[in-house]
Order: C-alpha cells, then sequence, then structure tokens
C-alpha cells in the first residue's frame, strides 16, 4: 500500500524507483571524490572503476530504448538502433585511458539525456525527465571531475 507521499502520477517515478535512481549516484560521487583522495598508486583503480560504472550506467540507459522499442504495437526501427549505440560508444569509453575515456562517458551521459527527451515524450513516460536530468547532471559532472584529476 503506498501513502499519499509516495503516491506519484501515472507513468512518473514512484518513491521506490526515485530512491533506488538516486542510490545508484553513490558510486559516481564517492569515486569523483576519491579520485582527487586517494594516493597515486591506488587512482588508476578508481577512475578505472568510476569509467566502467559510468559505461554500464550507459548501457543501462541505451537498454531502456529498446524496451520503449518493444512497448510500440508497430514497432520501429529507430529505438532499437538507438539502444546499440550508447552501449557501444561506453564500451569504447571504458577501454580507453581515463584522462580521454571518462569525458567521452560524460558527455554520453549527456547525449543520452537530449535523446531521451524527446523519446521519453513521445513514448508518454516524460514525467520522468525532471529525474533524468538530475542524475545525468551529477553523474556526467563527476565524470568530469575525475577526468580532471588525472
Amino acid at each position: 500500500m503506498t501513502t499519499s507521499s509516495e503516491a506519484a502520477a501515472p507513468g512518473a517515478p514512484n518513491a521506490i524507483a526515485s530512491r533506488l535512481a538516486y542510490a545508484g549516484l553513490f558510486p559516481f560521487v564517492i569515486a569523483a571524490a576519491l579520485a582527487w583522495l586517494v594516493r597515486e598508486d591506488a587512482h588508476f583503480y578508481v577512475v578505472d572503476a568510476l569509467s566502467k560504472y559510468a559505461a554500464l550506467v550507459i548501457s543501462f540507459l541505451g537498454g531502456i530504448h529498446w524496451g520503449l522499442g518493444m512497448r510500440q504495437s508497430v514497432p520501429s526501427p529507430s529505438p532499437f538502433g538507438w539502444a546499440v549505440v550508447p552501449v557501444l560508444l561506453a564500451w569504447i569509453g571504458a577501454l580507453m585511458p581515463a584522462y580521454a575515456g571518462l569525458p567521452l562517458l560524460g558527455a554520453l551521459l549527456i547525449v543520452c539525456y537530449l535523446v531521451d527527451r524527446r523519446a521519453y515524450r513521445a513514448h508518454g513516460v516524460a514525467t520522468w525527465l525532471t529525474l533524468r536530468f538530475r542524475l545525468s547532471f551529477i553523474a556526467a559532472f563527476c565524470c568530469f571531475l575525475a577526468a580532471a584529476s588525472t
């Protein structure tokens, strides 16, 4: 049973989804801070972990489009085609050295949000965009911040 404070508009993120989404920012924030705080011999591992986590999140964002495409009564190839683009680019970013890969991954987080602004509206889930903006902004900022430490 949901309380009135947990109730959300139809299609909007509920309180549990929002809490879990914000919890997903902890690795970004912690790694970005640690990138500036750890000893030089541990720095590589911190920024590498952040690169890999960012790549996983970006892959997840691409996968959302696969799900949106499956909801269509007459499927367009567009969501399926876009769904693989972030995955492939995130993979490249994760393979690059952190000074180059983290800026790419941060930019991909922003690009994914910009694509989602159009797609979410077209699929009737625009109420998620405020949450997506906040998450994308913080995650991208953390990638850029950690890259600056390299």
